[in-house]
């Protein structure tokens, strides 16, 4: 399936080429100079060498040591004026968006509520074109089956689909205050604060990078565990924090004045189009394969929603679901995207040693078994050439493959496209076989 929330994506110029590792090793060749600096000296003495041979060792460890002071100087300052850059940034932009009414918080005058916001004229505007633009290069180009949905889903439905038991986030709590937080998102953040160390030695990188590459499928055990390890507390009140537990991020109601029969505002819009399975068969004239699309809104109770329209609590979606023979994945069109350049961040290099995405024809990926199947391809393919088309810088642009224990369980294989703003790399649309 293919899903995306529609937002706005602040963006920053493309930081300076030099990454983060690049500068921690070239900084640790520095501090090895350093000590074996210090030790030259140190043997001169032992071996009782000339005096003016151990004073330019000793003037030599100086030049060294004030060089390695000056860069570990020069890369903090240039880690907090990035830091403070990206702030100001997205200050400056959230106003002039909020000043010029392309969207607010909803109900401010009552005070607002944290992950609701209404959209001005020109947001509006915005919106609808993008909306628009997505229906002729999917579902229009593809011949696909639109349809329609109620928000307001039975509980009977979605206990089919997984998401009564499985469509949670891990949550904590300050003990004192009671204030809620998102597990992983506390511990990403510890962990990019200290990968920006420049000094932090090359072993607890990697062990660090990789707790990072993992966080999105630790365990409730995992989490509570990384967070003892890293010794974090609530941001604001330094308290104590609540071992990780599952939040259902559904919102609970109630269908009928009885109130006997339960159910949910939809997480997303799928579902409508997998209970209507049989309907369009017969409509597509029992044919396989096909497509069926729908946008609407969709809701999810988030637990601390702080960054603008990226993770808000109403949202539009749009999704696709398009159905095939499970033995027979192989896609008509697929010729047309096969030389489609990607950058791909696979499972094995979120694992490996680098960390870096890399290009690949989609056609070379599926050749490889990077990704599963032609019909997840295409679509991958058409993803990006339709965040192109509708302005995204391409180098900004990554399709993440999920780690095996966070695929969903009726996966084979999921992709997310990526994109890097202010924020990081946000997903903004996800691609499941």
């Amino acid at each position: 399936s293919i899903g995306a929330s529609i937002g706005t994506h602040p963006t920053l110029d493309r930081p300076q080429s030099r990454t983060m590792s690049d500068n921690a090793a070239r900084l640790q060749a520095m501090q090895d100079a350093v000590t074996d600096a210090g030790n030259n000296v140190r043997a001169l003495k032992a071996e009782k060498k000339d005096k003016a041979e151990i004073d330019a060792a000793i003037a030599k460890l100086k030049e060294l040591k004030l060089e390695l002071d000056t860069e570990i100087k020069a890369a903090m300052a240039a880690g907090d004026e990035a830091a403070a850059a990206k702030e100001q940034f997205r200050s400056k932009m959230n106003g002039a968006l909020e000043q010029r009414l392309f969207y607010i918080p909803s109900f401010k005058i009552y005070g607002g509520v944290a992950g609701l916001y209404d959209y001005g004229p020109p947001g509006c505007a915005v919106k609808s074109n993008l909306q628009a633009f997505w229906r002729q290069h999917f579902v229009l180009n593809e011949a696909m089956l639109e349809v329609e949905c109620p928000s307001v889903t039975p509980e009977v439905v979605l206990k089919a689909s997984g998401h009564v038991e499985k469509f949670t986030d891990l949550m904590v709590n300050d003990v004192v205050t009671k204030d809620c937080f998102r597990a992983d998102h506390l511990v990403e953040e510890n962990l990019e604060r200290m990968l920006a160390d420049p000094m932090i030695s090359a072993d607890k990188r990697g062990e660090l990078e990789d707790m990072l590459a993992r966080l999105e499928e630790f365990t409730p055990e995992e989490m509570g565990d990384a967070i003892t390890k890293l010794a974090i507390k609530a941001p604001e009140t330094k308290n104590d924090l609540t071992a990780p537990y599952p939040f259902n991020l559904m919102f609970p109601t109630q269908i009928g004045p009885s109130g006997a029969l339960q159910g949910y505002l939809r997480p997303e819009t799928a579902q409508g189009i997998f209970v209507n399975f049989r309907d369009l068969l017969y409509y597509n004239g029992g044919k396989l394969p096909f497509a069926a699309a729908q946008i609407g809104q969709s809701f999810r109770n988030e637990i601390a929603p702080r960054a603008g329209l990226l993770r808000v609590r109403e949202f539009t979606q749009a999704e696709i679901e398009h159905f095939v023979h499970p033995e027979q994945k192989d896609h008509s069109r697929f010729g047309e995207v096969a030389d489609v350049m990607l950058s791909l961040f696979s499972r094995d290099a979120q694992l490996g040693a680098v960390k870096k995405p890399f290009p690949m024809t989609i056609g070379e990926a599926v050749e490889k078994g990077i990704v599963a199947n032609q019909t997840l391809g295409y679509f991958i393919a058409r993803t990006q050439t339709f965040l192109e088309k509708i302005g995204v810088n391409p180098e900004r642009l990554r399709f993440r493959q999920h780690l095996q224990h966070e695929m969903a369980h009726y996966a084979e294989d999921c992709w997310d496209a990526e994109i890097e703003c202010s924020y990081g790399w946000i997903e903004c649309g996800g691609l499941a076989d």
